[in-house]
């Protein structure tokens, strides 16, 4: 969600302050808890990374899973570094900060705020994800959107697991359904 970028011919891995991102840990700490009050879901907690990538030191995975089979789970999953790795539905991820070095400018009050977006627009039904054939592979498409937040996102998958998801139904595009609310 970040377009920070740095030049190619300026960039450094150098992080000065990784602490500045410590606000994302508190920040989803606050989302998970106010998501569990207001929403039926089962909250489930544990260690495994949330994206394919391996990337820094998972510290703790929280997953919240609607009762309701038709909306997608919601994971976020809190690194060392620190900063969180969001995982909405069953391929959709999004590393808080991407990179978090100096000369990429991450605002980590705009990750919160992406944050937010991001699970507003899962939540509220505004995730679609399938799987498509290729002549030479498959893909995984993606498409979230909310207030303030549209994206797609199309990568390769591997056999086995198109196979998987296509007996799952992905071979038509899956809308999660918005999440239930607990009763007032």
């Amino acid at each position: 969600m970040g377009d920070a970028k740095p030049r190619p011919d300026r960039y450094t891995t150098r992080v000065t302050d990784p602490g500045r991102f410590h606000v994302l840990h508190e920040a989803s700490e606050t989302l998970l808890d106010e998501l569990t009050e207001r929403y039926v879901v089962d909250r489930r907690e544990g260690k495994e990374p949330v994206g394919p990538e391996p990337g820094a030191e998972i510290v703790r995975t929280v997953r919240l899973i609607p009762r309701s089979p038709a909306a997608g789970p919601l994971s976020i999953a809190f690194t060392e570094f620190p900063g969180v790795v969001v995982r909405l539905g069953r391929w959709y991820y999004e590393p808080l900060p991407e990179c978090g070095c100096d000369d990429c400018g991450e605002d980590p009050g705009e990750l919160v705020i992406d944050l937010h977006r991001l699970a507003a627009a899962h939540i509220e039904g505004g995730l679609w994800e399938r799987v498509r054939r290729g002549l030479t592979c498959s893909w995984l498409e993606t498409r979230l959107i909310g207030p303030g937040l549209r994206t797609s996102r199309r990568a390769p998958i591997d056999s086995a697991e198109a196979r998987a998801a296509r007996r799952e139904g992905f071979a038509a595009a899956v809308r999660w359904a918005p999440w239930p609310r607990r009763a007032s």
